[in-house]
């Protein structure tokens, strides 16, 4: 039976590589990249102690479930106003789609720190409301949500006329029209460039450290300003933000693909 196996083989059929090429060529540059690095720290006069990340662990582990908290929370409500407002920007209502139209221009034309100011030292004061992390999670998902929106007007518009008549065409209303044909047509091109957003949102909470949200950024300045080990401190924050955005990263990456061969 074996002898028959290797006789239906195709002759001179090249083996699968256990690595594939471009993971190579990715795990070669990331060891090029380290012993540079690596080189051009030996060159410093400085006294290393990498002892102090496993001193001040709990620092760096209630930082990063902040993050993770903070992040997931501003994740689904900028979903919620994204989709909402995109609706709005796309709708016949002219009152909502100047409304819409008018909160993008505001949170994409202004800096995401000075909105953080905004949001804590004003609206927050304003409201009554003194809690930093919900501040946070809040204009996070506002500044995101800007962004959203625009992603779900773009994606709505970029389907053909065509599918409009052919769905008004069978007694559909425009709404249902809308969310029955356009819209699920329109989330396949939507998908890959929000969730490259979201990716973006997870590093942007480390603006939070300014209004002393003890996530990863804060929880680093403040090993530094104890330890006066600053690459003790910053270089474990860059890994973790590495961490928790390559998977993100990975699938969008995954989805632009797919995205392409439909």
């Amino acid at each position: 039976m074996a002898d028959l196996d290797l006789s239906l083989a195709a002759p001179g059929a090249a083996k699968k590589p256990l690595i594939p090429k471009s993971a190579a060529v990715r795990l070669t540059l990331l060891v090029c990249a380290a012993l540079i690095l690596a080189g051009l720290m030996s060159t410093l006069h400085y006294n290393w102690d990498w002892w102090v990340v496993w001193r001040y662990r709990n620092l760096f582990v209630t930082g990063l479930l902040m993050t993770i908290l903070v992040s997931s929370g501003a994740i689904v409500l900028g979903l919620v106003i994204g989709l909402s407002c995109g609706l709005a920007r796309v709708s016949g209502n002219v009152w909502l789609k100047e409304a819409a139209r008018l909160y993008v221009w505001g949170f994409r034309g202004t800096p995401l720190l000075t909105q953080i100011y905004i949001f804590y030292f004003c609206i927050a004061v304003i409201i009554h409301v003194d809690n930093p992390m919900l501040v946070g999670m809040a204009v996070l998902a506002f500044f995101s949500g800007a962004y959203l929106t625009e992603m779900v007007r773009a994606g709505i518009e970029s389907i053909s006329p065509g599918q409009w008549e052919a769905a008004r065409s069978t007694g559909l209303t425009h709404n249902q029209a809308l969310r029955l044909v356009i819209f699920p047509q329109a989330m396949r091109r939507i998908i890959a460039p929000a969730t490259g957003q979201f990716v973006s949102l997870i590093k942007d909470s480390s603006l939070l450290s300014v209004i002393s949200v003890r996530e990863l950024t804060k929880g680093a300045e403040m090993v530094n300003a104890v330890t006066y080990k600053t690459f003790e401190a910053y270089l474990p924050l860059a890994l973790f933000y590495l961490l928790l955005t390559y998977p993100l990263s990975v699938l969008t990456y995954r989805l632009e693909k797919r995205m392409r061969s439909l």
